[in-house]
């Protein structure tokens, strides 16, 4: 017998790209990014004696330079290590989304799949820094009622945003905010929510302040597209109106604001500590559809 050869890492080309569909999915990742398109440069491979071994996948928008993150990522039995050595020895240092069907934990197939992506990630220096929940709205599920306590206005002043975003974050419990304040305090937790909605392609102007009917600022919600559709972009309460249960009222509105956009379906999503989070976007009719788990380096 012929001894098997160590594995070869590269990443693909549109002559090649098919190599990557030849290992079974039994997470369904294929499914679930069928609205999202991965560059063949974006795409690297381990193989072994030529089979593919192990693959992953990163994803950008249409216009992104650098990959934003890898949110496909899966190894053939026995091929831990290589997939470890495949991230390892990948230019790109983004994080990891590992994208798993709701209740994950309570099916052994998806149990053990999850796991064996979350040990090879880890392997290979990255490590959890938050699991989320993944909700879509649509139609079906009816339109959540509009408590009416709030008034919404447009806002064209970029500099009005950053500084709620920073009175927002102050008592934040989203880990990625957590972790920009961490490395560079309120104004980059502030500053990358901004360059996100920005970098977003839906209009500026559908972003909304909300102040209460005696003209005091509550917060804000921003109602986007991200390049798979829309979204629920920012739900946010300056801390002196927090415990009145107007974070449901922000996401009503932005739910209701979507859909008079016209949009078939809303995501949204929400770290799982974040119990009063999850608890509104149940209470506006928001399903679970997936959750996801957040790795970096």
């Amino acid at each position: 017998m012929t001894a098997s050869t160590g594995p070869i890492f590269r990443a693909l080309s549109e002559s090649d790209a098919h190599l990557f569909d030849t290992l079974p999915d039994p997470l369904g990742v294929g499914r679930a990014l069928a609205r999202a398109t991965h560059r063949p440069e974006w795409k690297r491979v381990a193989l072994r004696d030529g089979k593919v071994v192990a693959r992953a996948a990163w994803w950008g928008g249409a216009d992104d330079t650098a990959p934003v993150n890898l949110n496909w990522f899966d190894v053939a039995d026995g091929e831990e290590e290589a997939g470890a050595e495949l991230l390892r020895t990948s230019p790109f240092r983004v994080e990891y989304e590992l994208i798993l069907p709701a209740a994950w934990r309570e099916d052994p197939v998806s149990r053990a799949a999850a796991e064996v992506r979350l040990r090879t990630a880890k392997a290979a220096g990255m490590s959890v820094l938050v699991e989320r929940f993944q909700y879509r709205w649509t139609p079906g599920c009816g339109l959540p009622e509009r408590p009416g306590r709030l008034e919404f206005r447009p806002e064209p002043d970029d500099s009005v945003f950053l500084d709620v975003l920073r009175r927002v974050h102050s008592g934040t419990l989203d880990a990625h905010a957590l972790r920009a304040i961490a490395e560079g305090g309120l104004d980059q937790a502030a500053r990358e929510e901004l360059d996100f909605f920005h970098w977003c392609p839906s209009p500026r102007e559908w972003w909304q302040l909300a102040y209460t009917r005696d003209g005091d600022l509550v917060g804000l919600h921003i109602p986007a597209h991200n390049p798979s559709g829309p979204c629920i972009g920012f739900i946010g309460v300056v801390p002196e109106h927090r415990g009145n249960g107007y974070a449901y009222d922000l996401l009503a509105e932005c739910t209701h604001y979507l859909a008079e956009q016209g949009a078939e379906f809303i995501a949204g999503a929400t770290d799982q500590g974040n119990a009063p989070m999850a608890a509104n976007f149940a209470k506006a009719g928001h399903p679970v559809v997936q959750e996801r788990v957040h790795l970096d380096f």
